[in-house]
């Protein structure tokens, strides 16, 4: 997800989904500092009646975590190995070492092979563009020689940024794919239809909110609006149901009218921005989800099945913030597999049930850093490089305008980024230094709207996670002995 592929036209975003309890899809990012083990992610996806998971990469221990869990997983292709895939041998080894390796029975589902990320995306001026297409044929062309290509299906995730609606005509029945790529995006969109294969798009309500600050606050959500798009007599009143209706213009431009369609990525972050608030995230799920279980459909794909992954499943802190401070904390979930907000992922109403927090997760002892104040020394410069080092090596993005800690006092504030930082570093008695301006307390910091958290201790919850398969292979283990003797 980026922040470039909202407002083409009158965007970003429209789908519908028929889903029930049970089908829907999250989005697993694991660019975190203290990351929770795969073994706690996939029993919290499987408590939560998630049934589908969309992974950035084939990490190792995240693919034997997922193994025999039924789950429908997406797996994927950085940007960075696009050229790589290009050779047909190097396609067809990554096949069989990230997907054939887990095709038995007990192994992973693998359904979709996600080939780059948003490889289109405008702000990316081309990068991608002529290496994406060669290494979707290659992939696709190795899941059908090594016999998966029936059931695993190579697709390409894109930002909405790859088509439009002209301004002249700012309408979802205009839609186009955008003029620097349209020759690429039919040739695509045909080989998708060729080898039955989805057209796979991320889009985001929140993005138009925050790259416009004109854009109407409640077109973003699901409720109405006083002022709707009205395109040959349909009233589009959200910006969910226009740009989805956008793409399938588009796809309908290019020849394939009917390709499937999936929602690689949908949601709404919870902090970093005057917009991302948990009040916001709960509004814009209580109106997406009751939609996708009574399968309302848009105006030009009424009760149509499509798959969905929410974006995301956890906060990632360790993400990059260049598309704006919100990016670490699109998750329903926050770092340590708590929930923020009451949500009911069957959809529900009234909701019938609750998201289930993680299980199992271990955390750092109950301490913080804080400011010394008998160690302030009147040097407001000092005290400024220290608090910046610490936000520079971990995360501050809470501080920021409009964030959840946004009101604290100079000091406080200080606070707040010495222990972030004393939390990424484990807690370790130096990193609460801060040339004589920090100190180690047992009291909890944390305010009504500001969090001063306790890092997840990651090694701990990975032993954890381990123990009941560690139970198991000592009972194999001692069975081995006992039939050799």
């Amino acid at each position: 997800m980026r922040l470039c592929g909202l407002l083409i036209g009158i965007s970003l975003i429209g789908l519908c989904a028929s889903v029930a309890e049970g089908v829907i899809g999250a989005n697993w990012g694991t660019m975190a500092i203290h990351p929770l083990p795969p073994k706690i992610v996939v029993q919290l996806l499987q408590d939560n009646g998630i049934s589908k998971v969309k992974l950035f990469d084939a990490d190792e221990d995240t693919m034997r975590a997922l193994a025999g869990s039924n789950l429908e997983v997406m797996v994927a292709i950085p940007n960075n190995m696009l050229a790589t895939m290009n050779d047909y041998d190097a396609a067809k080894n990554w096949v069989d070492k990230n997907v054939s390796k887990y095709n038995f029975d007990g192994g992973v589902n693998v359904k979709y092979v996600a080939v780059g990320n948003e490889p289109f995306l405008a702000a990316y001026n081309g990068s991608f563009v002529n290496t994406t297409f060669p290494a979707l044929q290659n992939i696709q062309n190795a899941l059908n020689d090594a016999g998966l290509g029936d059931t695993v299906k190579a697709t390409v995730p894109l930002n909405a940024d790859v088509y439009n609606s002209p301004p002249t005509k700012a309408v979802p029945s205009a839609g186009t794919f955008r003029s620097d790529i349209s020759e690429l995006m039919t040739e695509m969109v045909h080989f998708f239809n060729k080898s039955n294969a989805p057209f796979t798009v991320n889009i985001y309500p929140f993005l138009s909110l925050y790259a416009n600050k004109d854009f109407p606050f409640d077109y973003a959500f699901f409720e109405g609006t006083a002022t709707p798009i009205v395109d040959n007599g349909i009233k589009y009143t959200n910006v969910f149901d226009a740009n989805f209706d956008t793409l399938v213009s588009s796809l309908t431009a290019a020849g394939v009218p009917d390709l499937p369609i999936i929602i690689g990525e949908v949601g709404w972050p919870t902090d970093g921005d005057i917009n991302a608030n948990a009040q916001n995230a709960e509004r814009f799920y209580n109106g997406l989800l009751p939609r996708l279980a009574r399968k309302q459909g848009t105006p030009l794909r009424p009760n149509v099945d499509i798959d969905v992954y929410l974006f995301g499943l956890i906060d990632e802190d360790a993400k990059s913030i260049d598309p704006g401070n919100f990016e670490r904390h699109w998750g329903i979930f926050r770092y340590d597999g708590q929930p923020k907000f009451p949500m009911d992922l069957s959809g529900m109403v009234p909701a019938s049930k609750s998201l289930v927090p993680a299980k199992n997760v271990n955390y750092l002892p109950e301490k913080w850093c804080v400011l010394n104040p008998d160690a302030k020394d009147g040097d407001p410069k000092k005290l400024a490089d220290n608090v910046n080092y610490a936000c520079t090596f971990s995360d501050c993005t809470a501080l920021g305008y409009g964030s959840s800690c946004n009101g604290l006092v100079a000091d406080a504030n200080a606070s707040y980024a010495f222990n972030m930082y004393f939390q990424a570093q484990g807690q370790k008695e130096a990193s609460c230094f801060f040339q004589g301006l920090g100190m180690v307390t047992d009291r909890n910091q944390s305010t009504d709207q500001c969090s001063f958290l306790i890092q997840i201790d990651s090694s701990a919850s990975f032993r954890d996670s381990l123990r009941p398969f560690s139970l198991v292979f000592l009972f194999i283990a001692a069975v081995s002995v006992l039939l050799f003797f």
